[in-house]
């Protein structure tokens, strides 16, 4: 039996630390996770999914600011004798006698198919960068930023409609079932690692909030890419009359609608448009699979004012009493 120090701290790690404690050759010993937080705008004190998870299986939980400068708890760590760390979505560095605790060493869930999209937002990147195929990679973990040896993958398709948050949620179950067929293909001896081509290598930095307005002069498609990329944050932002407004969800329009549309409508980029029930914004060229098009359309479906619930675009235009020709700023 595998003994395991589990180290992770958000909602998309617990399905895979669950994995592991239905599995009877697996025995998580500990778990590690960022320490508790005020979130929302109670600013309530909060634990991390992980470490409700591991309690409820009364697994012992330590929670350091940074591993890194607590050696009581990489010393209470090394007291637990583990065979190998898992590590998903744990949030600091590893550095080396946490790296070269156990004898199998750290295996980590990473949220892309690298060596594309290293990093710390993969899930949101492969979103904005309009890919239709991502997944998860098991690593070997090391030093340098998810560049150690990859162990196994699986494929996962992106369609239009999936979120940033959708695609997390979907992530975490294939990354659950992946990581134990890892661990066991590991503890038979049948693992072969490969080595990352660094030249193939692209990166997913940290989102910020920087990235949240909208350039209405970029084409449909890369803008819906925006949307689904950044919800639920930082989310994307637009101005309206001179208030921030939230673009929270939006829908491609077919070829045949964009066509029809370009050809009777004449406006610029931000324009907002009331047609056959339907809020549609004018776009810069490219959208929808139109390359070299100098306009597009996208289908705005759900908004956010400032202090205000999210409603139906078809609400908010009856509360506004939109005027034709009004534009996002």
């Amino acid at each position: 039996m595998l003994r395991i120090i589990y180290l992770g701290t958000p909602q998309f790690a617990v399905p895979t630390l669950l994995e592991l404690i239905k599995a009877d050759d697996f025995e998580v010993v500990a778990a590690v996770c960022q320490p508790d937080r005020p979130r929302g705008r109670g600013n309530k004190v909060e634990e991390p999914p992980v470490k409700k998870a591991a309690l409820e299986h009364n697994i012992p939980v330590f929670q350091p600011i940074s591993l890194a400068k607590s050696p009581d708890v990489v010393e209470a760590m090394a007291a637990l004798k583990p065979d190998v760390l898992v590590m998903v979505a744990f949030g600091q560095i590893l550095k080396q006698a946490v790296l070269t605790m156990a004898p199998y060493g750290v295996i980590n869930v990473h949220g892309s198919l690298l060596p594309k999209l290293r990093g710390a937002a993969p899930i949101n990147w492969s979103i904005i960068n309009g890919d239709t195929i991502t997944g998860v990679t098991t690593m070997q973990t090391e030093a340098g930023l998810d560049t150690g040896p990859m162990l196994l993958k699986d494929e996962i398709v992106i369609d239009d409609e999936m979120t940033a948050e959708g695609l997390a949620a979907k992530m975490s179950e294939v990354g659950a079932h992946l990581l134990v067929k890892t661990l066991r293909k590991l503890k038979d001896g049948l693992l072969v690692a490969e080595k990352q081509n660094d030249d193939e290598a692209t990166f997913a930095p940290r989102l910020d909030k920087s990235m949240s307005p909208i350039d209405w002069s970029k084409g449909s498609r890369q803008i819906h890419d925006q949307v689904r990329g950044l919800a639920p944050w930082p989310a994307t932002t637009t101005r309206f009359r001179g208030q921030e407004l939230k673009i929270v969800r939006t829908k491609l329009i077919d070829l045949n609608a964009q066509a029809a549309l370009s050809a009777k409508i004449t406006g610029k980029p931000g324009t907002i448009y009331r047609h056959e029930q339907e809020l549609l914004v004018e776009c810069g060229g490219g959208g929808a699979g139109r390359e070299g098009c100098e306009k597009s359309f996208l289908q705005i479906l759900e908004v956010q004012a400032l202090s205000r619930a999210k409603t139906e675009a078809k609400n908010w235009v009856n509360g506004v009493r939109l005027v034709d020709g009004e534009r996002f700023e």
